[in-house]
């Protein structure tokens, strides 16, 4: 395939860039499920006429549906844009930089969507679609699937699907709920994911950030323990990567926490744990959910975060070596490399 993707760059590459166009406009259309003229013109930074000119071919191969609430693919338009999805990743020279930054972190898999998802609400919808896939594709009969919070887990929620019902399968939150909307919260994301699917899920009502003393008094009750034991067991861990200071914020750590924080060189944060350029662990919180023997004892681990902000961050965690799978952007994995 790529051969024959490189002769075609040489020889027709005009035919290369309206197949470009095109599958961008399928794609986009994919994405959103039904979307109107005016706003796809808008996505895919065309006039309406150039658009319109380009929606009467697809239209005519039979790619498109067209009603008055607007666009949608048809069965041929969804397979197509399935189809040529390793062919995109070669065009743009994904298939490369996904090995390259699997080598440089020594990851068993990487998934790279192009675009950067600080700049594009779709690029982060796509994002989430392609962490929703790498999880189906590794989901096994009878899985225990401990999943963290956070906007880009939530994405990922609301696009999985699975061929079957998942009965024999538990969707629960790795930890506790942050002081933050309810839709982005682990319980709610674990929730999701097993109402899409048929599976079961159990919910931790606890606090995500606990003193010692209360995090003792918690691990006591019978009913918490029960749920704390299943997260512990988890073969599947799904988690996303963010900014240490700006998680520290949100999580209403104390000034003289993030002053040590700042002080130890902290720059990502994930599981509820910290890490500075090395990969090395500078600050935990008490968290009655995962803990740091539980990620390494895990069957599959898979990290979900995308942006060029989260670049540093992302090469962080990953240096921290108990990642399996990194799913990501262009920008983030370009930005990430720079930090190796």
């Amino acid at each position: 395939m790529r051969q024959i993707v490189n002769i075609q760059k040489k020889l027709l590459p005009d035919l290369l860039q309206v197949m470009e166009k095109r599958y961008d406009i399928l794609h986009r259309i994919h994405m959103a499920g039904t979307i109107g003229r005016r706003t796809l013109a808008t996505s895919v930074d065309m006039t309406e006429r150039v658009l319109r000119s380009e929606l009467e071919v697809l239209r005519s191969q039979g790619l498109l549906n067209t009603a008055s609430s607007g666009m949608t693919l048809s069965a041929s338009g969804q397979q197509l844009v399935e189809e040529m999805e390793p062919i995109v990743k070669e065009l743009f020279g994904l298939s490369d930089l996904e090995e390259t930054v699997r080598h440089a972190f020594g990851l068993k898999r990487v998934v790279i969507v192009p675009g950067d998802s600080d700049a594009s609400d779709h690029i982060k919808m796509e994002l989430g679609r392609a962490g929703s896939r790498v999880l189906r594709d590794i989901l096994s009969s009878g899985d225990v699937v401990a999943v963290m919070g956070g906007s880009t887990m939530a994405r990922m929620a609301s696009q999985f699907t699975t061929p079957s019902q998942l009965r024999d399968n538990w969707f629960v939150p790795a930890r506790g709920g942050l002081g933050e909307s309810v839709d982005y919260q682990a319980n709610t994301i674990a929730s999701e994911l097993a109402k899409r699917t048929g599976a079961r899920y159990r919910m931790l009502h606890v606090p995500d950030h606990l003193s010692e003393e209360a995090y003792q008094t918690i691990m006591q009750e019978p009913n918490v323990r029960e749920v704390v034991d299943m997260i512990r067991s988890a073969r599947i861990v799904v988690h996303g990567i963010g900014d240490a200071v700006t998680m520290a914020r949100r999580r209403k750590l104390k000034d003289e926490t993030m002053e040590e924080l700042v002080k130890d060189g902290a720059l990502a944060e994930a599981f509820g744990y910290y890490f500075d350029r090395n990969g090395k662990v500078v600050h935990r919180m008490a968290t009655a959910g995962l803990r740091l023997d539980d990620i390494e004892a895990a069957g599959m681990v898979i990290g979900i975060a995308g942006g060029s902000s989260k670049g540093e961050a992302i090469a962080s965690v990953m240096r921290f070596g108990h990642d399996d799978v990194l799913v990501t952007d262009e920008a983030a994995a370009k930005e990430a490399l720079r930090h190796v």
